[in-house]
């Protein structure tokens, strides 16, 4: 699908996802093309990629460079399969390299500190096995490699008629970049804008101290920008950018005071807190798998050191486990 010209949007399959495809984006120059995330390691993904450059009468050949938005499987899965067969070069950012041995090479370390991670904010040892073990089939959807460039943020790439600044946000990954077009006003949004949905922003060994500010932030910095069309990793393209972020911000505070309600008795686990909530998914808690039970108890904290970070609750630790509460003097 032609977005612009030169623009190509190319749906890669995510198998036994709901959101059925990553959308990753050509950008057709003078002397090769962009790339824009990759999609799973999977044969009906790498199929589907080079069929869909084929009916463009291109191939992998032809992307001289390829930018990762962030390493999660989705996004960065194919990188490996197609260095193979391809001299593309590979740009993301310095955090999202810092990463790969440590989730991809020697994950057994990480786990380990998970599962302590997890019992730390009350995970119940039964359930805090699973929560560890969780991410791990995602392994399987992903073939390494090393970027050839590290980005930072402001660095702009050329390609044709187009000027691509890649912006650094933070917030859903650590090194998370967007890609932006000042003249034609286009804003490749990775996963940290999307349509309908709000990507996860979750606490965790790996996500800095305040993921959730972090994320808050780069939002606000995005509003300044004159943006005609957002093209998302997932879903759909969209204009009207600063009316979805005002739709972000409201979720994340109307989240915040769920929490402090929740919290405002006496202080809480996150793990009992993110058994309170209500979440966008069928059924009770109970009825959640493991991944999503993950991801649910790694939010909360990241809204908790949020509301920590802005004086409106405190960490009460005991005994190893850590509680948030009203602060002390309030």
């Amino acid at each position: 699908m032609e977005i612009v010209p030169g623009v190509h949007k190319l749906e890669v399959p995510i198998p036994n996802n709901p959101l059925g495809h990553l959308n990753s984006y050509l950008i057709q120059g003078d002397k090769g093309c962009l790339l824009i995330d990759t999609g799973w390691n999977t044969e009906e993904a790498f199929r589907s990629l080079q069929d869909q450059l084929r009916a463009l009468a291109l191939g992998l050949r032809d992307i001289s460079l390829a930018v990762i938005t962030h390493v999660h499987p989705d996004h960065y899965g194919l990188t490996g399969r197609i260095k193979q067969v391809s001299p593309v070069r590979f740009a993301f950012h310095l955090w999202e390299r810092a990463f790969i041995e440590s989730r991809y090479i020697h994950f057994d370390e990480l786990q380990q500190k998970m599962g302590q991670f997890f019992r730390q904010h009350g995970v119940p040892a039964e359930t805090a096995a699973p929560l560890e073990r969780a991410s791990l089939p995602a392994l399987d959807f992903v073939t390494i490699a090393w970027p050839d460039e590290v980005l930072y943020g402001g660095e702009v790439f050329t390609f044709g008629e187009f000027e691509l600044e890649v912006l650094w946000t933070p917030g859903h990954s650590p090194g998370h970049v967007c890609l932006y077009e000042p003249s034609k006003k286009l804003l490749f949004s990775g996963d940290h804008v999307l349509p309908t949905i709000t990507p996860n922003v979750s606490y965790h060994l790996q996500s800095g101290s305040n993921p959730l500010g972090d994320y808050l932030h780069s939002l606000n910095q995005l509003k300044r920008l004159p943006v005609n069309l957002v093209l998302p990793a997932h879903e759909h393209v969209f204009q009207d950018v600063t009316s979805r972020i005002e739709e972000i911000l409201r979720h994340h505070e109307e989240r915040k005071q769920q929490i402090l309600a929740i919290i405002d008795a006496e202080p809480k686990t996150a793990y009992a807190i993110a058994t309170q909530l209500s979440w966008n998914v069928p059924g009770k808690w109970q009825r959640l798998d493991a991944l999503h039970q993950r991801f649910a108890v790694t939010e909360v904290i990241a809204h908790l050191e949020s509301l920590r970070m802005d004086g409106e609750v405190e960490r009460f630790p005991s005994d190893g486990i850590i509680q948030y509460g009203p602060p002390a003097s309030s």
